[in-house]
């Protein structure tokens, strides 16, 4: 039965929480007592202290988005629920929840610099600037890949149903809604309470209101097609990640992190009250290959499922945007390690919605977002109500994930770029974003109508890269201010093994095509010569750490 695996997962990560979250906590001394970089700088803009529950809320809807849904589905359908759900629940834990908390307290105590500083200042300037191209170019892929898997939600269709408009109209509602949530907060002091009492309503009313709107309305939506949509939501992602936090990210994420509550909430009320009994298979490999594509289980498992598991996003967004809002150093532990492994067990959800599909059914051939959806659906539809609004909240829901992620992602490609080229000021953040953003749009102009599949490979894989990479300057810093450092270290060199390894599969057909001379699609010429280029980089950050680290030992003797 599916509530046997959810209920035995979910206890397995409150003891993670528990039991190596206080362990990690006592390793780096959180302490009150320490002034954060928010209350001392508070400029109201980038640097803006945030009370925890709003704060998780925020940094936890960021970084959930549809990585967790996605990959576990994905990874789920190629290999079985089992070898998924054990990389989720390990991985959360023991690599993930280190690498988010880690970084978010290695950024509190460099006054909420990004890890690209951190890492000129314990490594080298050359180690920084390779390290944020890298971190540049990893986080365009994110942006690629959860833009075009927004535009596919706002197409979706299933039987003679259009759901996509629907879910489009309300989106866009709901962007308002937090848009006027923010002015109220912060130019009127409302009180969040009172907001939350007004607002989350609205929200829920807006999903129910978006496919009643009238019928030209919807079909105009409904006549867009997914390129338009990906450039729509590209130009949202250049306003979004300029205007100021207070006015969108801040109480949209907020809105969002309630609707990732409600969905955990009514996917653990399902998978423990539904009934619902496992169908899909718990192995769907032979000899470590998956049985219907013949992909391997090792190193692909840990880079199909990146949120949910490890993810070097987070890494970013721990040290970019969180650790600019956290008021207080004991909230890094709920907030960094905690929203890890409720991302862990929204991955977890996101599997049973899986499981209760017998294999060779229709649906297993639809987008991983379907897949979901109509796993909600049905448990929603244990209390009654119908199949298409249920299905319509979630695919909402699903949007709505990807929407905080993908406007925090183009802000913080937009700090890094900015660092890069050293212009600090607004038109400095105007060129970046437009830079930031233009490779999104080519890519997704020149590639077939789901970009998203091409582009998911080569994400997975430079997100977990980038995840070691950032466990190598934590390591570093560690060692360099005598820290004990091996719960780094060793997360650090198993996700470094996996994600060359897979890197190296990707970009070797493309290598041997060049060779013999064989004609070679635009696709696979741009995932091919990206993955070379982030092969290279990373090659050399890990040889300027090593560097780095035999230095301090030499000092050291």
């Amino acid at each position: 039965m599916i509530v046997t695996v959810v209920i035995v997962s979910m206890l397995a990560l409150i003891l993670g929480y528990r039991i190596y979250g206080g362990f990690l906590a006592r390793q780096v001394k959180l302490d009150d007592s320490c002034q954060t970089p928010s209350c001392e700088i508070n400029d109201g803009v980038d640097y803006v202290p945030a009370k925890s529950s709003m704060l998780l809320g925020q940094h936890f809807s960021a970084i959930a988005a549809a990585g967790p849904i996605v990959g576990p589905i994905l990874a789920g359908i190629w290999f079985g629920w089992g070898p998924a759900i054990l990389w989720i629940i390990l991985g959360s834990i023991f690599i993930g929840g280190v690498h988010d908390f880690s970084s978010l307290v290695a950024s509190i105590r460099h006054k909420a610099t990004s890890i690209g500083e951190i890492v000129k200042q314990h490594m080298s300037k050359t180690s920084q600037i390779l390290f944020l191209i890298f971190v540049w170019f990893a986080l365009v892929y994110v942006i690629i890949a959860f833009t075009d898997i927004t535009a596919q939600t706002f197409k979706t269709v299933s039987g003679t149903e259009a759901f996509g408009p629907g879910v489009a109209a309300s989106s866009i509602m709901y962007i308002a809604i937090g848009i006027t949530m923010g002015i109220y907060l912060y130019k009127f002091n409302m009180k969040v309470w009172l907001a939350t009492a007004i607002f989350l309503p609205l929200v829920l009313f807006v999903i129910w209101l978006g496919p009643r709107l009238p019928q030209p309305i919807l079909d105009y939506l409904m006549n867009i097609s997914a390129k338009q949509w990906d450039i729509f939501l590209l130009l949202y992602c250049f306003i979004a990640s300029l205007i100021p936090m207070w006015l969108l990210l801040q109480p949209r994420g907020y809105l969002g992190g309630w609707l990732l509550y409600f969905v955990i909430a009514i996917g653990l009320l399902g998978a423990i009250f539904g009934g619902f009994k496992v169908e899909y298979p718990m192995i769907n490999t032979v000899a470590f290959k998956s049985v219907d594509n013949a992909k391997l289980v090792f190193p692909i498992l840990f880079i199909t499922i990146a949120c949910g598991a490890c993810s070097g996003f987070h890494g970013i967004v721990s040290s970019g945007t969180t650790s600019k809002q956290l008021s207080k150093e004991s909230d890094a532990k709920v907030v960094g390690y905690g929203a890890m492994l409720l991302e862990g067990f929204v991955a977890i959800l996101a599997l049973a919605t899986l499981m209760m599909i017998p294999k060779g059914t229709d649906i297993l051939k639809s987008d991983p977002n379907f897949i979901y959806a109509n796993g909600i659906a049905k448990y929603l539809g244990i209390i009654g109500i119908s199949y298409s609004l249920a299905l319509q909240f979630a695919l909402l829901a699903f949007s709505t994930f990807v929407y905080d992620t993908l406007d925090v992602c183009t802000r913080l490609a937009r700090y890094i770029f900015q660092e890069l080229i050293g212009l600090k000021s607004f038109i400095g953040g105007f060129l970046a974003t437009a830079v930031t953003l233009l490779l999104p749009l080519i890519f997704l102009m020149l590639t077939k109508e789901k970009g998203y599949l091409v582009a998911w490979p080569i994400f997975g894989t430079s997100n977990q890269l980038l995840a070691s990479l950032i466990l190598l300057a934590i390591a570093v810093w560690l060692k360099k201010t005598g820290k004990k450092n091996l719960y780094v270290v060793i997360p650090m060199v198993f996700m470094m093994f996996m994600t060359l390894w897979s890197l190296f599969l990707q970009i070797k057909p493309f290598v041997n095509s060049v060779g013999s001379g064989i004609e070679i699609k635009t696709d696979a010429i741009i995932s091919g010569v990206c993955g070379i280029i982030l092969f290279v980089l990373a090659i050399f950050v890990i040889v300027e750490g090593i560097k780095a680290i035999r230095k301090q030992e030499r000092a050291a003797t």
